[in-house]
């Protein structure tokens, strides 16, 4: 049966003053009506029911995450005691599932993208289950074709096709720059990589003990304590011993029968404000608006006002403005991340 695995933590930095540690992003409406944490959930139904969602986040986030995804049992919301990257949260998720149900299939999503067409993710997701279902010591991932050379994501190249739209991995290429982004961006062989996979819960943990055993080791005490009075005990002892590995590190790019999705949906990994024009469009003056504003002579702006408050500008370009009730920031577009 199909699990949904949803990875939720963050500090709060990039969407500062709306973001903070207890209310990162993907607790956020980015002037929807849904957070991207909720929509996370939402893109998955009707083939994964709120009783089969799990969720990964941290002791700050767990209260706000259990009260936004209502429809999730509480007892599925995970709590790191501390981060260690996604290879252990994986391992963590993984090893309720196969408790659970043993021949478990788990889709694992970060909590912060934003995936517009809902019924092309599901399409997607569905053709993904089909090749693990073919095979299940397969390890596929989503790669979403790139619309610029973009610096800030990792590339997988994409090997010999399997079906229409899926492909063998032929290899993993870190950040690049941007003459190497650009060639990527027009040889139309590269995908970008944006961190939703799709495996067999078992399959994954037999991964893990292969290629990262030690990491294994440390999860079985917590695995052995599941569903005993001891559960949290050894959790907050033992996980935060756990080597601090991404999974593609520990796993994907040294397994050999990993293949690829190429996504047909469109997606933002909503990394900075900048990616609120992708999704929000912009008006006749090159200017995203959430909220009340009135803006004179205002061009290539994006301006985010909440509880009414509105925000006037005269004769200003590329400036973020976003108000909250105790913050404000204005900067030019771009510097929002600066020191």
């Amino acid at each position: 049966m199909l699990h949904g695995v949803v990875m939720s933590g963050g500090s709060g930095t990039r969407f500062w003053p709306m973001s903070r540690q207890a209310r990162p992003k993907q607790f956020l409406k980015f002037g929807r009506e849904r957070t991207l944490l909720q929509s996370t959930a939402d893109r998955c139904q009707p083939l994964i029911d709120p009783q089969r969602v799990w969720v990964v986040t941290n002791a700050v986030q767990a209260v706000e995450t259990r009260r936004q995804l209502e429809g999730v049992p509480p007892r599925q919301v995970l709590v790191e005691p501390t981060g260690r990257n996604t290879a252990p949260c994986v391992g963590l998720a993984a090893l309720h599932l196969v408790r659970q149900d043993p021949d478990a299939i788990m889709v694992v999503m970060p909590a912060d993208h934003s995936i517009q067409d809902g019924d092309k993710f599901r399409g997607a997701l569905e053709q993904a289950v089909h090749l693990v279902e073919e095979n299940p010591q397969r390890l596929v991932l989503f790669g979403v074709p790139p619309t610029y050379p973009a610096t800030g994501f990792g590339y997988i190249e994409q090997g010999d096709e399997l079906h229409a739209g899926s492909f063998q991995v032929a290899s993993f290429r870190e950040k690049p720059d941007h003459d190497t982004a650009s060639e990527y961006l027009h040889s139309g062989h590269y995908l970008w990589n944006c961190g939703i996979f799709v495996w067999r819960a078992q399959t994954i943990l037999d991964a893990i003990e292969k290629y990262e055993p030690e990491l294994f080791a440390g999860l079985q005490p917590i695995a052995a304590a599941i569903g005993t009075p001891a559960e949290d005990e050894v959790l907050a002892r033992d996980f935060p011993h756990l080597k601090s590995i991404s999974i593609d590190y520990a796993v994907l790019e040294r397994a050999s029968d990993v293949c690829v999705v190429r996504a047909p949906f469109d997606w933002d990994d909503v990394g900075s404000w900048e990616a609120v024009p992708r999704a929000q469009g912009e008006d006749a003056d090159g200017n995203t608006i959430v909220g009340s504003f009135c803006g004179v002579d205002t061009r290539g702006c994006i301006v985010h006002s909440t509880d009414n408050h509105l925000i006037a500008t005269v004769d200003v370009e590329d400036l973020l403005i976003v108000h909250t009730p105790d913050a404000t920031l204005v900067t030019r577009r771009g510097d929002e991340q600066a020191p």
